[in-house]
């Protein structure tokens, strides 16, 4: 059964919450039940943010999570808040770009992407997002990818379009990159 309490967090300004909508726009679309939550600092750029998004093929009871299924982390902070709360057995995805500590713990498994790094050589460190969600959907099984990327054309403002087609890089860049690793 599909199912996955996922948090993203980071600073604002890295395209935390429009991950975790990305990915909840995308369960919906696969007929999956969804709740996203949003949650960030008074700051416009730099301050706290984060989303907890559920993703399900059950009736959803309850959008308050206090031990995610998976974690994907875009800084150390983050890493600080988060890695203790994942479930045994769950996912800790992390921007090792921007994240130098290594996990602690050995009950869950523990991936490191250097998102940051790799959308700079890509054109735009702020699509370190995308390769971090494709390695998630690659990591999860969650959803397809075909879906994320005809999200991602559905729900791209026109001021962004511009950034459509290496945003679709990103994600493919995330998926191989895990995908090469196992």
């Amino acid at each position: 059964m599909r199912h996955e309490e996922t948090v993203f967090s980071g600073f604002g300004g890295q395209g935390v919450l429009f991950a975790g909508q990305l990915l909840s726009y995308t369960g919906m679309a696969e007929g999956l039940h969804v709740t996203w939550i949003p949650s960030y600092g008074p700051e416009m750029r730099g301050g706290t943010a984060n989303c907890t998004v559920i993703v399900s093929e059950e009736e959803i009871g309850a959008p308050v999570v206090r031990h995610p299924s998976a974690a994907v982390v875009f800084n150390s902070p983050s890493m600080e808040k988060y890695e203790s709360l994942v479930k045994p057995g769950g996912l800790l995805l992390v921007n090792s770009s921007l994240i130098e500590a290594k996990s602690r713990r050995d009950d869950i498994r523990v991936v490191y992407v250097p998102a940051s790094y790799l959308a700079a050589e890509m054109g735009n460190v702020r699509m370190a997002n995308m390769i971090l969600l494709g390695a998630f959907v690659e990591l999860t099984g969650l959803v397809s990818l075909e879906t994320v990327m005809a999200q991602l054309d559905e729900h791209l403002s026109q001021r962004q379009r511009k950034w459509l087609e290496p945003n679709y890089e990103c994600l493919r860049k995330g998926t191989a990159l895990v995908r090469a690793a196992a």
